[in-house]
């Protein structure tokens, strides 16, 4: 049952978890429960659909991470995981969406066979996996113990890709534009939308040039006219119609790992304050990224964005991009830098970023982003190469 191809090296693995232990040891925390499936792929290699269910990765200051899960999940860790069989631990189904049994209890058995009954214990306080009840259990399990909030301890050893990470991002990037062209090229008056969107998702799952396609972490949202206002809607199965804006909010994912991508097509004739718009966002966007380079901060890419688009009148708000890398839904950011006017991170070379500054309007929206990876010198290299426009039709 030992999985026969991790998808990185074992040497990519032993740079995460030395990452992850010297941030442990500058926290004083002496072991790691990540509950983050992210997190838990990063440092194992754990692959399934299995995180509606409390489990977690276990990591000591020495010695191989333990994944530990449910019983049914664990033939999946045999299967996806680098370690030996003896770094998986599986609790029985009872504890299963029970009310008289939870899970923690199991952990904090196993926590404290390995040692840590009294030790200083990190958690992933902020973290859409580990729930206020399993923190409670678990601390009452454990009252001898010590624990400290380590909510993205793992995350920020993630932001800058190894060559290996940034091969997979690169492939990720190839689909994502065979998504994002798909989505041009299908979208036409009448089309319902529940149409054009199995025709994106085809288009992510086939892949390209060999590359498979995995699920993204975010379902296409694709949303049109006064919807796309909106930043977050998905679809319907309303046909398309003349003279509407559509957002494409879509991401190409290669084993986990994502590379966004946004434009925009108007159907018709858009009118003047879009097309506008548009120009002064592109000419942002391209500010952006030549300013996205190794030694300056986060910060310096919102700045030169707002800057250009103040000079077309459009005063803009919220961050403007993200980290991104290897993901789980709900979301395909990485919870760590984020592209705002007060993230004085300093951007080194391996980070990838989605440069995603969306404007939406009262009535209307446009979206044109660009993934971008901080190279060791010179501006910002884009993964995809598809025209920086409002695409009409």
């Amino acid at each position: 049952m030992t999985n026969p191809a991790p998808p990185f090296t074992k040497i990519e693995y032993d740079r995460r978890i030395r990452l992850t232990r010297k941030a442990m040891n500058d926290q004083e925390i002496e072991v790691l429960f990540i509950t983050d499936p992210s997190n838990q792929a990063w440092l194992t290699g754990y692959d399934g659909w299995s995180f509606y269910v409390h489990q977690g990765v276990i990591l000591g200051l020495e010695g191989n991470p333990i994944w530990w899960g449910r019983t049914m999940d664990a033939n999946g860790a045999h299967r996806t995981v680098w370690m030996d069989a003896e770094s998986v631990l599986a609790y029985a189904d009872y504890f299963v969406m029970s009310t008289t049994h939870h899970p923690m209890e199991d952990l904090a058995d196993h926590l404290i066979r390995l040692g840590y009954r009294t030790s200083r214990i990190g958690v992933e306080m902020e973290n859409y996996y580990y729930s206020a009840k399993a923190h409670q259990v678990l601390t009452s399990c454990l009252q001898d113990a010590e624990f400290k909030d380590a909510t993205a301890l793992v995350n920020w050893q993630r932001a800058v890709k190894s060559e290996e990470e940034i091969g997979f991002m690169r492939r990720a990037a190839s689909i994502a534009q065979k998504v994002v062209m798909t989505a041009i090229d299908e979208a036409q008056p009448g089309k319902p939308k529940n149409e054009l969107v199995g025709d994106i998702l085809k288009a992510a799952v086939y892949g390209v040039d060999g590359a498979w396609g995995d699920y993204p972490a975010i379902v296409p949202m694709t949303p049109s006219g006064i919807d796309a206002s909106a930043a977050h809607l998905t679809w319907n199965g309303d046909p398309m119609k003349s003279g509407e804006a559509t957002f494409f909010e879509l991401a190409g994912c290669y084993r986990r790992y994502h590379t966004p991508l946004c434009r925009t097509v108007f159907l018709g004739q858009p009118p003047k304050n879009m097309v506008n718009a548009s120009i002064a966002l592109v000419e942002g966007i391209e500010a952006g990224i030549d300013t996205a380079r190794a030694g300056n901060r986060a910060c310096d890419i919102a700045h030169a964005l707002h800057q250009e688009l103040r000079k077309a009148g459009i005063e803009r708000t919220g961050r403007c991009g993200y980290s991104i890398g290897l993901s789980y839904p709900p979301d395909w950011g990485e919870r760590t830098i984020s592209l705002r006017p007060d993230d004085q991170t300093i951007l080194k070379p391996g980070m990838t970023l989605h440069f995603m500054p969306g404007l939406w309007m009262d009535d209307w929206g446009i979206e044109i982003t660009e993934p971008i990876l901080i190279r060791p010198e010179g501006p910002a290299e884009t993964f995809c190469d598809i025209e920086r426009k409002l695409f009409i039709k």
